[in-house]
């Protein structure tokens, strides 16, 4: 794969989808941490109907602690996880009041030292809510990396270093978003469909579908 190529795959991602965001539901930093935190091994689908049951009765940290652990486990107990979920979003709400004025920081040290918030939910934070040029590596970026051969790697960090090196800079903000949905629609885990692809004759992968 070379950096023409890549070029190229942007630039068609680009064009299909010219201002790509997140699927979850979010008016405020705030909403969107809740909300990436509570997708973990969930779907963003599940997520935005327990968030719309949430966020008009609690949408920031002293609202979520006003509500208390149990009142936060009723508004999320359908999703997956949601004791443990539950519990690191009070510990983060707390956290939020008495460190940060009850605002979301925009440090990665910060973000990563906050309860059920890893280098992946920082990422997401840093670029959706405050514009920085990250890479998210969850499993469908790891996969659309490694499949097409933009930025291959054995480990979520390894594609995450390689696609911040290699991606053109004018792509770097919205690199993300477009890899999540290419990897959810079209390059997809059993059989991708790369029939309906529209960066097939760049992608490096072998085993193509018809699809």
């Amino acid at each position: 794969m070379n950096q023409a190529k890549r070029q190229a795959i942007f630039e068609r991602l680009r064009e299909q989808n010219p201002q790509p965001t997140t699927e979850l539901n979010y008016s405020t930093p705030f909403e969107l941490l809740v909300a990436v935190v509570l997708s973990a091994q969930a779907t963003d689908k599940g997520v935005n109907k327990a968030t719309a049951r949430l966020f008009p009765a609690a949408n920031s940290p002293a609202a979520v602690l006003a509500l208390g652990e149990a009142g936060l486990k009723a508004h999320i107990q359908t999703i997956g996880l949601f004791n443990n979920k539950a519990k690191a979003i009070m510990q983060t709400c707390k956290i939020l009041l008495d460190q940060h004025g009850g605002a979301v920081p925009s440090e990665r040290a910060a973000l990563e030292a906050l309860p059920g918030v890893g280098r992946k939910t920082a990422n997401v934070i840093l670029n959706t809510a405050f514009g920085q040029p990250t890479m998210a590596v969850d499993t469908h970026i790891f996969r659309v990396a490694n499949r097409t051969r933009i930025a291959p790697g054995k480990t979520p960090l390894e594609v995450e270093k390689r696609l911040l090196r290699l991606t053109p800079r004018a792509f770097l903000h919205n690199a993300h978003h477009w890899l999540i949905l290419h990897g959810r629609y079209t390059c997809i885990a059993r059989k991708p469909r790369c029939g309906s692809c529209s960066i097939e004759d760049l992608c490096e992968f072998k085993d193509k579908t018809d699809a």
